[in-house]
Order: structure tokens, then sequence, then C-alpha cells
């Protein structure tokens, strides 16, 4: 896709470079390159634009964002080769593209004439909405052409070049000042929602060995309910224990839906419960922002394990957050400080 409409060949290097994705270049100002699992044959593409972020349907089984700017008001798809499949008109200002794939891996299947003649193979969907530039980031991985794509993308380093892009300045702004690792770009908005509340720390996080990281999810996630007043409610003090074991998170909290099903139908957690001794103003709110914590801390990769589950520990204590970043520190020597007496 080329919104200068130059046809262009295969995917250049400099369309990935300093991306952590490799399916969806868009390092190229005004061009996006859009991979699939097939090296010939025909593939199902749908462009969609929308006023805002579309929701995600779970049967795409890879999917990328990027951040994209077009240079003019006509932005075309172009196939190698080929005139425009077709044109989209989009205002040149910022979006957010959301790149998804069904299928990568049976591109094998396309070799023959005979499978050409079968039908598309793979399928594939491209999003646009209005959003200021961020990172690029993998959503979701599941084929290995696309494992593979991504471990080329993050080989290649950032381009070479003088002064940062405008779109790089306000990605470093978006951090705080300083961009932090891919892994914690790929965390996606709850390393981000740090940023304002803590930069240091989720840095110090980012560093962190992966079982300082495990232990500090799990720590978290008990004071976002500790902090709620949840944390002896019959149904959620079993997750906890689990949590702590490494063991998987009993029902309800294997799913989402039965989790807030049960949260919202529960007098002792309902956002109409009555507030337990010892929590403050905001009880309610405190409540609901814990639950996310449990799922957070149990996300199989620690770091994203530690961000999700501090963020969550942190919405959840309210103005009261730095307390509890003082307390990780304290608790977790290698954030900064001592530990806490007896821990």
């Amino acid at each position: 896709m080329d919104s200068r409409r130059e046809p262009r060949g295969p995917v250049p290097p400099e369309a990935c470079a300093g991306q952590t994705n490799g399916l969806c270049g868009a390092a190229v100002p005004g061009c996006l390159f859009l991979c699939t699992g097939v090296s010939g044959g025909r593939v199902a593409l749908t462009v969609e634009v929308h006023g805002a972020a579309p929701p995600l349907d779970d049967h795409w089984e890879d999917v990328v964002e990027a951040s994209f700017r077009p240079l003019t008001a006509s932005t075309a798809v172009l196939p190698c080769g080929h005139g425009a499949l077709c044109e989209v008109a989009l205002p040149p200002a910022d979006h957010r593209v959301r790149y998804c794939g069904r299928g990568l891996d049976g591109g094998a299947a396309a070799a023959s004439s005979a499978a050409r003649d079968a039908g598309p193979v793979g399928q594939y969907l491209l999003q646009f909405w209005p959003a200021p530039p961020t990172a690029d980031r993998v959503v979701r991985q599941t084929s290995r052409g696309a494992a593979h794509r991504h471990r080329h993308a993050r080989a290649l380093g950032s381009p070479v070049s003088g002064e940062p892009s405008e779109r790089e300045r306000a990605e470093i702004r978006s951090w705080g000042g300083r961009l932090p690792s891919c892994r914690v770009r790929e965390a996606g908005d709850v390393a981000r929602g740090l940023v304002p509340l803590d930069r240091d720390l989720l840095d110090a996080v980012d560093a962190a060995c992966p079982v300082t990281q495990r232990g500090l999810a799990r720590w978290a996630a008990r004071r976002a309910f500790t902090a709620a007043g949840l944390d002896g409610v019959d149904w959620i003090a079993p997750a906890l224990a689990a949590l702590d074991r490494g063991e998987p998170l009993p029902t309800p909290f294997d799913e989402p839906r039965r989790t807030w099903d049960r949260f919202f139908t529960d007098d002792r957690t309902a956002l109409t419960a009555p507030d337990p001794p010892g929590v403050g103003r905001g009880a309610p709110l405190c409540r609901a922002l814990a639950l996310p914590a449990l799922r957070a801390a149990a996300d199989p990769d620690p770091l994203r394990a530690a961000l999700g589950a501090l963020f969550a520990a942190a919405t959840a204590h309210g103005t009261d957050y730095p307390t509890l970043f003082a307390e990780a520190r304290r608790r977790f020597p290698g954030l900064g400080g001592g530990a806490l007496p007896g821990a």
C-alpha cells in the first residue's frame, strides 16, 4: 500500500527497520509493505476505514499494528507489478493500522497451478482509524511464518538517519522522553500507562530478571486485592493461592466473562456492596480496578505479567499509588532500595 502511488517489488529491509513486527512494514514514510504467506497465487484482502479502533475478531491468527501517515489524500493498495486493487480516502494525518492474517502457513499449498485455480490462499484484513503515532506491536502471533518475519524485523535494527522524524519524536515523547526496550513497547497499554506514574520504575522492571518479574507480578496482584478489601473473598482467595503456586487460575478466572459475571452478581464484590473495613473512599471503583490484576499476573511472559499486574494494582490504589511503588522497591531490591523487614 502506497500513498505515493508507486508500485513496489519485494519488501525491502528498510520497510521494517526499527520495528518489532515483520508483517506490516511502516518505517518508510507514506508506505505500508504488507506480507502474506504466499509467494504466488491469490489471497483475500479486505480494507476498512473506521472512526475509532474497531474490536478485534478472535478468528484472526496473526495480528499486528503500526502507525501510518498518508502523504496524499488518496491511498492505494498496490500488488507487486500490477495496478491498484482499490483506493481509500485517508486524510494526510496520523492513523493507526491493524493488519490481520489467517492461513499464513498455508502458502506452500499455493505453489501449484491447480492450487492457485482453487481460490485464495489465506485471508487478510487491513483496518485504519485516526490515532496519534505510537510504536508498532505484535498483537497476536500464531503462525510459524509470522514468527519468522517478526524475528527478521527485530534483527534489522533501527534505520540509519540523522535527526529523528516527527513520528519518532512523538514516539519518544509518548514514552516520557526516552524509548524503552522493544519488549516493553510490545507490552502495549499497561506499559505505557506506567509512564506518567513512574517512568524509572518501568525501566527497572524491564531490567529485572524473570524470577523477580514473576515475584513482582504475584505480589502486585495480591496488593491490588488487599487494597480493594477482596483478598479474603472465598472465590478470589483460591485464585491468589494458585497464582502464588504457579498453577493455572481456577474458575471463574479462566474466562474473563465468567469472572465479571461473578464479580457483579456477588453482593460482597459488586459496585453496590458496602465498603469493607479499612477501605476508604472510591472503594467500589477500587474493587473493579483490582480484578484485572489476577489475569495480568498469570500472563506466561514474566515482563508482561509484572507490568500488567503493577499497573492494575496502581489503578486500584488510586492517588495512593506512590506508596505501592515505594513498597515494591523495598520488597524487591533489584528495583531500587532495600528489602522490607521480614520479607
